[in-house]
């Protein structure tokens, strides 16, 4: 279908691509991978025709089309979201509306944004109506560059599904490993201006990229020996007229040796730890009912938009969570809350000795503009770890002279980066990340993966990377439709909770009249709807003044209540205890097969250990009380 055919392309007399053949056929998918600035985005813009090579060609099969996905766009108009979308191309109206319909709705729109004007919506919602524009051309030939960037966890899953039943063959750019993992059978790395072509996912391709590596470092390295001992021979006989024809002869040698070339930068071993901190007290955050309400406009005027209501859960000293849902649902603003850059309603109480260690989506403003990389990281670093800032600063995409630039000049996800860097460098018992693999390329995720797992502390991670949080938290909380739902596991075991294997099973369940009424707080208490005046602490009572026998009445109604809320925690909290042991049982079960002691198996059950522990420890508090 479409052949690149000797290319070579080069800026500023360097080759970014450098003599690369090879084929993309009907229907493949194809992941493009490699460092920061190797290539993948340039590879792209010639495949699409927004380059021309220096040498080469790109053949294309007579009347192929191309749907191009850039990772910047700018954005002009002012049509509404439907209309924007209806100047794709169509035979039957009636189809492609459908088909427009689930398509937008895949991406995460509602149909009340149907109408909205695209000015109203921001870069990374505007970047989704590029791409449903994309898939509804049904182009022979889809480039997407970093697809996930600004997409939510249920998104990623229904474009994973797309494109996994496309006709259309995929060549695509993307740090999400889980994604491209379950989408592309096929994986092309560049590297060092080279392509390197695997028939498999992404997966075994480290495997067997780790075994070349390994083979090419060999290599290089007794290659650097012969060099190093044909110019020492050259040096040491250069004037002695007996060896003149044996140097001249090395020194040819020399001029004609094709110079090997490997990537040396190695961050596989990389052991970053976080610098210690004061121990916590045990419950670093407690949230009791917890509202959020912004004001907006309507046709009636001025009013209030919810955010989320009646959120209560307690976080545990060590424990590492989760908060993902669709963008726009509170993940974001309930982390707000935490860092008290909001008010609220309800209580939100940060524990004993609590250090927070905050990464923001904005958080590389705050960076010192005249520091450089190397002074930004330097002045932070205590200890052993200042042996290795230059090693730190290589795995996250600032090795070499890249470390002696001022931050000023930094790009937007360079500085992202360095703030990512430099909060991992500051003591902290409460770690609190917003997105934080949005810059990062699958090396210097890896790392800072790493470096989590080994955390003591306690974490809150917002994020939509599958593969990120996999063996990172052990509890997940889900945002939708104003609340936040508790979820004991893993995100895998989360997303196998959710079944969210289509859009249609997504659709079913927001759309489930009695799933929508089912008005259970995250302690699965009933809610109780009640007005309250904003305040940026705990809700105050009402200032009318009440009777005697009003008060009486209304603290022995109190107290009712409380215990029938604390009997039916404790049945909840029994129930819970029975299902985790059940759950222990059967993997003891399966451990007892030699075969199947793997360590996702164990490390499997040591989490559901943890849980049962943790809910033996609820259960003794309820009792107590």
């Amino acid at each position: 279908m479409l052949t690149i055919d000797h290319v070579t392309m080069e800026f500023s007399s360097r080759p970014v691509l450098d003599d690369i053949t090879f084929l993309i056929n009907r229907k493949e998918r194809i992941a493009l991978v490699g460092k920061n600035g190797a290539g993948k985005t340039t590879l792209l813009r010639l495949i699409a025709g927004e380059y021309q090579p220096t040498a080469g060609r790109i053949a294309r099969e007579a009347d192929m089309t191309i749907g191009y996905l850039p990772q910047v766009m700018l954005f002009h108009d002012d049509r509404t979201l439907r209309d924007e979308v209806m100047t794709v191309p169509y035979e039957d109206e009636a189809r492609f509306i459908a088909e427009m319909d689930r398509t937008i709705i895949g991406l995460g729109f509602e149909r009340k944004d149907f109408d909205r004007p695209c000015s109203e919506f921001s870069g990374g919602w505007r970047m989704r109506i590029e791409l449903a524009k994309i898939l509804l051309r049904h182009p022979d030939l889809l480039l997407l560059d970093e697809p996930t960037n600004h997409l939510d966890i249920e998104s990623i899953q229904w474009l994973e599904d797309f494109l996994k039943t496309s006709p259309a063959a995929v060549l695509m750019v993307s740090h999400d490993r889980a994604f491209i993992d379950n989408v592309c059978p096929r994986t092309i790395e560049i590297t060092l201006g080279r392509i390197y072509d695997y028939n498999v996912n992404y997966s075994r391709f480290v495997e067997l990229r780790k075994e070349r590596h390994e083979q090419q470092v060999r290599a290089y390295l007794n290659q650097q020996k012969m060099i190093a001992d044909t110019e020492e021979f050259i040096e040491r006989f250069r004037y002695k007229a007996t060896k003149a024809v044996q140097v001249q002869s090395r020194i040819k040698q020399l001029e004609k040796l094709e110079r090997l070339e490997v990537d040396l930068e190695d961050t596989s071993r990389l052991n970053l730890r976080f610098p210690p901190a004061p121990r916590s007290g045990d419950f670093p955050l407690i949230v009791e009912d917890l509202r959020k309400d912004f004001p907006t406009t309507n046709d009636q005027g001025q009013t209030t938009k919810n955010v989320f209501h009646d959120v209560t859960f307690t976080i545990r000293r060590g424990e590492k969570v989760a908060f993902v849902g669709k963008n726009g649902e509170g993940k974001s603003t309930l982390v707000k809350c935490i860092m008290g850059q909001l008010d609220y309603m309800g209580t939100l109480k940060i524990g004993h000795n609590v250090k927070i260690g905050y990464f923001a989506q904005n958080q590389a403003a705050l960076l010192d503009e005249n520091l450089t990389v190397f002074e930004t990281i330097d002045y932070v670093a205590v200890g052993d770890i200042r042996t290795k800032i230059r090693d730190i600063l290589g795995a996250f995409m600032f090795g070499g002279e890249a470390s002696d630039k001022r931050v000023k000049v930094l790009s937007g996800g360079e500085r992202s980066r360095l703030a990512m860097i430099r909060l991992l460098l500051e003591p902290c018992n409460f770690l609190i990340l917003d997105e934080p693999t949005n810059h990062l390329d699958m090396q210097s995720k890896d790392v800072l993966k790493a470096a989590l797992k080994d955390f003591n502390g306690t974490l809150i991670c917002v994020s939509h990377d599958r593969d990120f949080l996999d063996g990172l938290v052990s509890k997940v909380f889900e945002f939708g439709g104003g609340r936040v739902k508790e979820h004991i596991g893993g995100i895998y075991d989360f997303l196998r909770t959710k079944r969210l294997n289509s859009l249609q099973e997504l659709e079913k369940n927001s759309n489930n009249p009695k799933e929508t009424q089912s008005a259970y707080r995250t302690d699965g208490q009933p809610t109780v709807n009640r007005q309250s005046k904003p305040t940026s602490g705990v809700c105050q009572a009402s200032d009318e003044p009440l009777s005697d026998g009003a008060k009486n009445y209304a603290a022995q109604k109190a107290v009712a209540a409380e215990k029938r809320k604390r009997e039916k925690l404790i049945a909840q909290t029994e129930e819970e205890i029975t299902a985790l042991e059940a759950q222990q049982a059967q993997i003891e079960q399966e451990l007892a097969v030699p075969e199947n002691q793997t360590p996702e198996r164990f490390q499997r059950y040591e989490t559901v250990k943890h849980h049962i522990e943790q809910k033996i420890y609820e259960w003794q508090l309820l009792l107590e009380d």
